[in-house]
Parts: structure tokens; C-alpha cells; sequence
């Protein structure tokens, strides 16, 4: 599999769309900029969709890729090794921050396990039945995936698109479920973007004291060793440093491009996908959003080298997809606005000539017609 294939796939949203919307906003009542950033992003909807006026956004879904990273066994992450699907099962229950918020907007959720490490039994089938393997090894000192199992995953991830694609999906909030996960995006992006561990390592989503720090920041070094030789082929980078649910969040950004759905991100580790995908295709940033600043050093970086501009920042840093979520809203208010304020009239033309006036100059020129004759 070579992802850079995508490149000749993906087209960017229609910009003479685009210009007929811009053209649009200009002749509406509210002044132009008056709205802000909500003018861009109804512009950006309109070429994305194809459609001046913009319709509106009525079919989003959350879709979140669940996974443990091996690497969380050293201690470098606020929540035990091994525990992602306790946060899978939250989603499910109704009980944590998206699922809350999910039901707050009437927005359905929907959870892909590509790698948790736990018995499938504990998880409904729905969510189990596409994983990849039990766990991602630990990347400090291993592969995270073998050769197939990386492109087996994106492969899942390339899936997961074009279902949702086919059902109507016109909107995906993504996110991640994990414990770990932070870590190896971390170091995605750090090899991406040629920085060193101790300038993307941050907290995550739990939160570490110092020394939890300290050890992730020597994991993230570790694991850069491992990364670098494997820069020029992205499914291997994936294998190396990433994760099954990260390779899986990468084809579906992709798929997702070449399908022309549109996606916000939510944290570091949907950012780190964004940015591998980028590098197989330079035109798929554009069919993306950055939901919310999360706080993480490494998420600053990618989407700096993607040139997205976060649409909140409200110091969230719980992660699951709840601060692209909170974006949701914005996105559609901009669509309402761009379609439903209305046009100003248009301007008077040139006023015509008065009748009586047209027909007396006629009577005046048929007399001197007369006269000239006689």
C-alpha cells in the first residue's frame, strides 16, 4: 500500500464555488467581516458542498477509533495501561463528556475499536468486531504494528469513510479513545515536523505530574530513533510509531477527502493523523477543521504545519472528541447564516424617459420633417 496514491485522488473543495458564495456574502444586508470567522467558514461549507447557498449542516456524526499503546506501561500516561475501553464503555453508558454533550446536540456517536487491549467480550459487537489486534506494541522499543497490520488498519479506517459517506454522514466530529495514545502521536508529529521529544511532549488528556513527563519525554526520544529511518513511506511510520487506531484515523481522513465529507479534529492525536495524511496528500487539509486548541505542544505544531486555525479555545483538555464537538454548533450556525440572512434589493436602474416627454419630441421632429418637405 502507498498512501502517496491519495495525492491523485484528492481534489480540493470547488473554488469557483467558492467565489460565488463570496460574491453571495457581499451582497447580503450585514456588512462583509461583520460576522467574523462565521463568514469564512459558511464559504468554506459552500465549496465543500458544492452548493451556493450553503445548505445546512443536518447530518454530523461523532466517530471515535479506540486503542491501547504498549508505551503506557512505563508510566507515561494519567490513566493504566490497558484502560482504553473503560472510556469506550463511558461513551456507551452515556456518562462521559462527549457522550454527554453528543446527546445534548442530537448527535449520533459512533465507537471503532481498532486496538483496544482488552476480551471482546466486555464491548458490544458493533464496536469490537473491526479491531486489528489487542494492543499497539511499545514503540520505544518495538514496532507498533507489523507491515499488514498497519495497512490492515488503514485499510479499516479507508472503510469506516465511505460508510459513512454512503449513509448521509455530511459532518464527522473525530476523535480518539485511548491511553497512550498522546505519546505516539507525539512522536509522529515530531518526526514530521524534524523537532526534538522535550518540544512536543505535553500532559495529555489526564493529566501527569513531572516525572510522568520526564519518563514520556524519554519514550517520545526513544521512539524518534525508531521513526526517522522510516520517513519516506508513511504506512511504515504508521507500523513503527503509531498504532492501530492511528492508522486507522489516517486512512479515514484520507478516504474522507476523496469522498468530499468534511471533518473536524479534535486533539493531538487526530492532529498527528491529519499531518501523516497530509503527507501523502498535500490537498486533504482542506476538507478539515481544527475543532479546539487542547493545550498539547504537539497538536500546536501540526496543525502550524497544516495551516488550521483552531475554531475554540476553551482550556479543554479532556480529549474523546468533546472540544470538536463543541465546535459542531459554530460550523452550523455559519451554514444558517450564510444561507437564510438576506440579500440586499438591488439598485435602481436608470430612470426612463417620461412617456408624454418621448411623445412630444416625436411630434417635433414629424412637424420639422413636414416643414422641411413643403
Amino acid at each position: 500500500m502507498n498512501l502517496d496514491d491519495f495525492s491523485d485522488l484528492i481534489e480540493r473543495p470547488d473554488g469557483g464555488v467558492r467565489r460565488d458564495a463570496e460574491e453571495r456574502r457581499e451582497r447580503l444586508l450585514v456588512p462583509p467581516g461583520s460576522l467574523g470567522r462565521l463568514d469564512e467558514l459558511g464559504e468554506w461549507l459552500s465549496a465543500a458542498q458544492q452548493s451556493v447557498p450553503v445548505k445546512p449542516v443536518d447530518r454530523p456524526r461523532v466517530v471515535l477509533f479506540a486503542g491501547d499503546h504498549g508505551v503506557a506501561e512505563l508510566d507515561v500516561s494519567g490513566r493504566a495501561a490497558g484502560g482504553a475501553h473503560e472510556l469506550v464503555r463511558a461513551v456507551l453508558d452515556g456518562s462521559s463528556p462527549v457522550a454527554v454533550l453528543a446527546r445534548r446536540f442530537s448527535v449520533p456517536v459512533r465507537v471503532v475499536d481498532a486496538g483496544l487491549d482488552c476480551d471482546p467480550e466486555l464491548l458490544p459487537e458493533a464496536v469490537v468486531r473491526h479491531r486489528v489486534r489487542r494492543g499497539s506494541g511499545r514503540i520505544d522499543v518495538e514496532d507498533a504494528l507489523t507491515a499488514e497490520e498497519a495497512e490492515q488498519a488503514v485499510r479499516l479506517g479507508m472503510r469506516i469513510a465511505d460508510e459513512e459517506a454512503d449513509s448521509g454522514t455530511d459532518l464527522v466530529v473525530l476523535g480518539d479513545l485511548s491511553v497512550g495514545g498522546t505519546t505516539a502521536a507525539s512522536t509522529l508529529i515530531a518526526a514530521l515536523c524534524g523537532t526534538d521529544a522535550s518540544v512536543v511532549t505535553g500532559r495529555g488528556g489526564a493529566g501527569i505530574d513531572d516525572l510522568a513527563w520526564m519518563r514520556k519525554c524519554a519514550a517520545i526520544r526513544d521512539a524518534l530513533r525508531r521513526a526517522r529511518p522510516v520517513l519516506g513511506d508513511q504506512v511504515e511510520l504508521l507500523a513503527a510509531v503509531g498504532g492501530a487506531d492511528l492508522a486507522a484515523m489516517t486512512g479515514f481522513l484520507l478516504q474522507s477527502a476523496v469522498r468530499r465529507m468534511p471533518v473536524v479534529l479534535d486533539g493531538v492525536v487526530s492532529a498527528a493523523c491529519a499531518l501523516v495524511a497530509q503527507r501523502a496528500a498535500f490537498r486533504a487539509p482542506d476538507w478539515w477543521l481544527a475543532g479546539q486548541v487542547s493545550g498539547e505542544p504537539a497538536q500546536a505544531k501540526a496543525l502550524d504545519r497544516m495551516a488550521l486555525t483552531p475554531l475554540l479555545d476553551h482550556g479543554l483538555t479532556v480529549g474523546e472528541g468533546s472540544g470538536a464537538l463543541l465546535a459542531l454548533p459554530l460550523v452550523q450556525a455559519a451554514a444558517a447564516l450564510a444561507a437564510e440572512l438576506p440579500e440586499r434589493a438591488e439598485e435602481a436602474g436608470p430612470v426612463d424617459e417620461d412617456p408624454e416627454d418621448a411623445d412630444g419630441g416625436e411630434a417635433a421632429e414629424d412637424a420639422a420633417e413636414a416643414g422641411s418637405t413643403a
